[in-house]
């Protein structure tokens, strides 16, 4: 269930690995494959993953291939007995410790960097007494963003990078615990929220209770504001900042640096609605729904092709005429990335009577490529790189264009410390010389 509240996360594959802390030691009972959870899952699979402790993922990917091979959670066997592994984000120094590790005779299965991040925990736990001293030891030699959860036979470990890229939260019912990329997997579950992971912590979870290890935690921090206005569901909060009021929040600003005048407000869903509804209270023009959205059609931006993504538009929305028709029409989307949805859109809107058609956009233009987790193509594809807002708007054919201002983010994560790298090309770490994000496909 904790998965599924998940799903927006990640469509391309998911799995379970589960474990029984009082069987035999190492054995991991596991079930992975591509597709939606439900169309992983059956209650036949389910019955077969017996056990007490277990760690499950959704994906989308962002570094290797989409391919079963590279489905979550990962599941190695080695001398000290057996891991289970899921992790979100993207490594920036994956290639440099692959070679390190292949040339000491590692064999890799996959093309993912998360296999790196599981094979220097199982050799560094060969140095040190606990599977939270490995993590933490591994954590020293990796760089980038990663929100890990290991399993070992008798524990449930924990970690979050420095910088907090992204998220990772606590949760508990009666007295289990669990740990979960957004609060919403906990409400699914009638867990409780406990607090977040910190940046930098290390949380080992045993029969005895939760321990924690903030050794690596450092003053400079940088969450991903795109998990505020885009990633996350509005019904998760993320670092005692909830979702719903940053995406509220962003709308309000946007009525106030971008006002227009119109007859009604509409969001483009799902991620535009909330912003939307922050812009029409601002502005004191009503909120109207324009779209209605076939629930059965994924994100179109999670998508890996062109093709696919342009063909899914249509599919995935469908303009209500009568709520349009004659009217002047402010419409916020969350952010325009290649360009081609945000055209396409417009021109439905016009196609069904629209006399205006304002676009305003709940974050600044893209004009740089994510290292971090975040499928945001090389510049060349981004239509903000080397345009002004002008141009833009030309392309995609609005009346007016509006975006949030870079200065203005941080209001959105209550003034905490923000990565903002795709909108200003100045990022926490050093980006890597290489492109390391996968195989980008024009």
């Amino acid at each position: 269930y904790g998965l599924f509240a998940l799903q927006h996360r990640g469509q391309e594959s998911c799995g379970i690995a589960v474990s029984d802390t009082e069987g035999p030691k190492g054995k991991v009972l596991s079930y992975k494959d591509m597709g939606l959870v439900n169309e992983v899952f059956n209650p036949e699979k389910l019955e077969k993953l017996n056990g007490n402790i277990g760690v499950g993922h959704v994906r989308y990917s962002t570094a290797g291939s989409s391919s079963r091979e590279n489905a979550q959670p990962l599941v190695l066997n080695y001398v000290k007995g057996t891991l289970g592994m899921a992790h979100n984000g993207n490594l920036l120094n994956a290639v440099e410790l692959r070679e390190e590790l292949s040339y000491t005779g590692a064999i890799f299965q996959t093309t993912i960097d998360s296999e790196v991040i599981a094979y220097l925990i199982a050799r560094e736990r060969l140095n040190v007494p606990t599977v939270e001293g490995a993590v933490l030891n591994a954590m020293k030699k990796i760089k980038g963003a990663y929100s890990l959860i290991v399993m070992s036979p008798r524990k449930l470990i924990g970690a979050r990078d420095p910088f907090g890229f992204k998220p990772l939260c606590i949760g508990k019912r009666d007295n289990a615990y669990f740990l979960s990329s957004e609060t919403c997997a906990l409400d699914t579950v009638g867990a409780e929220f406990v607090r977040d992971v910190e940046p930098g912590e290390v949380v080992t979870i045993t029969k005895d209770g939760i321990k924690s290890d903030k050794s690596l935690c450092q003053k400079n921090t940088a969450r991903c504001i795109f998990e505020y206005i885009y990633f996350a569901r509005p019904d998760s909060k993320i670092d005692g900042m909830g979702v719903y009021e940053s995406r509220i929040n962003a709308g309000r600003i946007l009525a106030k640096t971008h006002p227009v005048d119109a007859d009604i407000v509409v969001g483009v869903p799902e991620s535009g609605n909330v912003a939307a509804m922050g812009y029409a209270m601002q502005a004191g023009i009503p909120y109207g729904t324009a779209f209605v959205k076939n629930s059965y059609v994924g994100r179109t931006f999670i998508k890996p092709q062109q093709k696919s993504r342009e063909s899914s538009v249509r599919v995935k929305l469908n303009v209500l005429k009568e709520v349009v028709k004659g009217k002047r029409v402010i419409m916020i989307d969350d952010s325009i990335v290649r360009g081609t949805t945000s055209d396409r859109i417009v021109q439905m809107v016009r196609e069904a009577g629209a006399t205006e058609v304002h676009m305003r956009i709940s974050s600044p233009p893209f004009i740089s490529e994510c290292y971090f987790g975040t499928d945001i193509p090389s510049k060349e594809q981004l239509i903000a790189h080397n345009r002004t807002v002008e141009e833009i708007n030309d392309v995609i054919g609005a009346d007016s264009l509006g975006y949030l201002k870079v200065e203005r983010l941080k209001e959105l994560s209550r003034g905490q410390e923000i990565c903002m790298g795709c909108f200003t090309g100045k990022y926490p770490l050093e980006p890597p010389k290489e492109d390391i994000r996968g195989e980008y496909k024009k």
